[in-house]
């Protein structure tokens, strides 16, 4: 194990981090204190990691991709939170601009 302190650390790092890479354990000190450490990161894995599972463990059914009833997308743009009428704006409407270019006041 190697001890420094942050004045060490930073004029030698390249050189610390050298002699981690081969094995060592470098501690940096503030005052005669430790603050930190530096060691080597543990090598990548060999394998990479399957996200969710992978895809053995659940499946897509056909319909999935099959396009959605119309009753079932008025749902979506109708009813309490878009009654009929209602003056409440969409996401992915703008508001109204004035012939300056600047926003209406509601």
């Amino acid at each position: 194990m190697i001890v420094v302190n942050i004045h060490d650390a930073k004029a030698k790092l390249s050189e610390y981090l050298d002699a981690v890479a081969n094995g060592e354990r470098v501690v940096i000190c503030k005052r005669n204190q430790p603050v930190a450490e530096l060691r080597a990161i543990d090598q990548k894995r060999t394998q990479p990691r399957l996200l969710a599972g992978g895809p053995h463990h659940f499946a897509v059914p056909d319909s999935f991709f099959e396009p959605m009833p119309d009753e079932f997308l008025d749902a979506f743009e109708t009813g309490p939170i878009y009654p009929e009428g209602s003056s409440a704006r969409r996401v992915a409407e703008r508001p109204a601009r004035n012939a300056a270019g600047r926003r209406k006041r509601r």
